[in-house]
């Protein structure tokens, strides 16, 4: 997306009450939903199998090694956002500079998606993939992150997944 769009999508969502109500809603309530299922998914493993077992040690580390790896990324490449590079105010008001590529929110949502992939039926994984889709179509729509940060974060989740938890 370029410049105009970017600037015409916010406007569009700002526009109206009910549209950026929505786009902050589901911006701060995807997250969330992730945040609560993946301790409980974690909790289940121990009580399933045991702290000590690998299917629960995957699932604790390998999102936890995503979560620092992208951090440290975002450190390193200081990529601005979208709202300071064209200078807009976004839907869901940040203040937050640069940090911008890769989605950190998209990245941890993927990685934990597919660590219900790897530990829960197919059925499960898959809806979980598609509310970590959500959350970054939402990073985007509410104007914080481009469409390459998403993107970004989507591809080291779903590498890191693929690789960790089912070819290693």
């Amino acid at each position: 997306m370029n410049e105009q769009q970017y600037v015409q999508m916010n406007e569009f969502l700002s526009s109206t009450k009910n549209r950026s109500t929505t786009i902050k809603a589901l911006h701060d309530i995807l997250p969330i939903i992730m945040v609560v299922f993946y301790p409980v998914q974690l909790i289940s493993l121990i009580f399933q199998y045991s702290y000590t077992d690998e299917r629960f040690l995957k699932a604790l580390f390998v999102p936890l090694g995503v979560l620092i790896f992208v951090s440290a990324l975002r450190y390193i490449l200081n990529a601005k956002r979208p709202y300071e590079k064209f200078d807009y105010t976004p839907v869901v008001p940040k203040n937050t500079k640069g940090k911008s590529f890769p989605s950190r929110h998209t990245a941890c949502a993927f990685i934990i998606a597919m660590t219900f992939l790897y530990v829960q039926s197919t059925s499960v994984g898959v809806i979980m993939l598609i509310l970590a889709a959500l959350i970054g179509i939402t990073r985007v729509l509410s104007g914080v992150h481009f469409v390459r940060d998403v993107i970004g974060g989507a591809v080291i989740g779903i590498a890191t997944g693929t690789i960790c938890f089912f070819v290693i």
